[in-house]
């Protein structure tokens, strides 16, 4: 992984980039910028909280982030590109699972001291808002940090926006795509070019040719409410307004439930409630096709045999509903600056110029970490504009940050967990049961309704 980016390129590295989504990582060894095991003092310690070295001037900052291969290795680039202009520059890169990095949260908020948090720290997307809301002290606004997030899709900001302000930077790209068997859509007399832009009506009808053609449903889905999330983001239809739960009132989401029970019933889709199972479905060919986030591109890419025999093109847009497009995101994570920094105008100046401000970092990061990048200039690059074998010749990278500036922005309020669950038993309810639409969201409805009113 050179300069090249040919099919292989994201099939170890974009393991990471569904950990960076989850949260997945085994380790919790401290890590220095260097690589190794951080062992400081506590005068040391103290020191570098408050951003400088006396000793000899230099200037460090805190990161807690996980994933040696994905985060660590991004924060470390980004401290070489920084130092460049700023050689005292240093930071001290803390390796932690996220749990514990929310672990430690709670557990400063709830003391009412926030002097063991770091500068900077990574957070999970779909966990931002509810952090935001139940522990606002942890966060340093960055509204006024010089970043322009102008340069970041609205929906990748909305997970980090709370009442018009902004308290994270985005970092990697969770744009959903609906990758495609480009052989088995011309096996149906199709093309790849008849799945974009679509609606989910004109994509079914396409999608029952493929399935005809080679036996196999067009869709394969992991379960639960994922693929009607994205759904509703695609359409911009927020599940929170202004506070109060609007599902039982949401067309967009009774619209997504309708097809999703649609693709099941005639066998479009098949759901897998097994993760493994659902990977082999893609990798064994029994499905022609999947929507995800793009970080999903790695586990396609493992099967080395179906290389050319892919494509990427944008999701289907639900009929009949106002704004709803091509787009969504599932996934990813943003960086924090936590409201222990004494330093604010280093950290919002070294964000500003990396994740913020640099194409040179997001160029390292694509072949060598891939991490496909939420910044949306960086789809411009020349590294961004090469092709993938894998995927046919297309050039997906410079598509998939082009979708993710497409995507709209929904509001889940401190309750994203709460709405994923209540709408998965909904949704279970309605396709195995049988049961009624509009009574299973208003169900849903009156259980998130209930857990935030614990």
């Amino acid at each position: 992984m050179r300069k090249k980016l040919v099919g292989t390129l994201l099939i170890a590295a974009m393991t990471a980039s569904t950990l960076a989504g989850c949260g997945s990582s085994n380790s919790t060894a401290g890590t220095s910028a260097s690589g190794g095991a951080a062992e400081t003092s506590p005068a040391e310690s103290a020191t570098e909280a408050e951003g400088t070295d006396a000793a000899d001037g230099e200037e460090v900052l805190t990161v807690w982030c996980w994933d040696p291969t994905f985060n660590v290795y991004a924060m470390k680039q980004a401290e070489a590109i920084y130092q460049k202009d700023h050689p005292n520059f240093k930071l001290d890169i803390q390796e932690k699972v996220y749990t514990d990095i929310e672990q430690n949260i709670i557990t400063a908020a709830e003391a009412d001291n926030y002097d063991t948090l770091p500068d900077i720290f990574l957070m999970q997307d779909n966990s931002f808002q509810k952090n935001i809301a139940n522990y606002p002290e942890v966060f340093t606004e960055l509204s006024d940090s010089g970043i322009n997030f102008d340069d970041f899709s609205g929906g990748k900001l909305g997970d980090s926006t709370a009442e018009g302000k902004h308290y994270g930077i985005p970092f990697d790209n969770g744009a959903s795509i609906m990758a495609i068997r480009s052989d088995m859509v011309e096996a149906a007399g199709l093309t790849v070019e008849d799945f974009k832009d679509t609606t989910w009506s004109e994509f079914m009808e396409l999608a029952k040719k493929v399935v005809d053609a080679n036996g196999v449903p067009m869709l394969t889905s992991s379960g639960g409410s994922e693929i009607v999330i994205e759904m509703l983001q695609s359409a911009g239809a927020s599940p929170i307004v202004n506070g109060e739960v609007h599902l039982a009132d949401n067309a967009a989401l009774k619209k997504a439930i309708e097809v999703y029970k649609q693709l099941i019933d005639e066998g479009i889709m098949v759901d897998y409630t097994d993760w493994d199972q659902y990977i082999a479905s893609m990798n064994k060919g029994e499905a022609a096709g999947v929507i995800q986030g793009c970080w999903i591109m790695s586990s396609i890419q493992s099967a080395e045999d179906q290389s050319g025999k892919w494509a990427i093109v944008n999701m289907p847009a639900l009929d009949g509903i106002d704004g709803a497009t091509n787009y969504a995101n599932c996934g990813g994570a943003s960086w924090a600056v936590s409201s222990n920094c004494k330093n604010t105008e280093l950290a919002f100046d070294f964000l500003k110029t990396t994740f913020g401000g640099s194409v040179e970092l997001y160029d390292d990061l694509l072949p060598n970490a891939g991490a496909i990048s939420s910044y949306l200039p960086a789809a411009q690059s020349d590294v961004y504009n090469q092709t993938s074998d894998f995927y046919g010749g297309q050039a997906v990278y410079k598509d998939i940050v082009e979708f993710a500036g497409k995507v709209p922005a929904i509001n889940y309020g401190a309750y994203y967990n709460d709405i994923r669950s209540a709408l998965t038993d909904a949704i279970t309810n309605v396709v195995q049961n049988g049961a009624d639409i509009d009574e299973e969201i208003q169900n849903a409805q009156d259980a998130v309704e209930f857990n935030i009113s614990e």
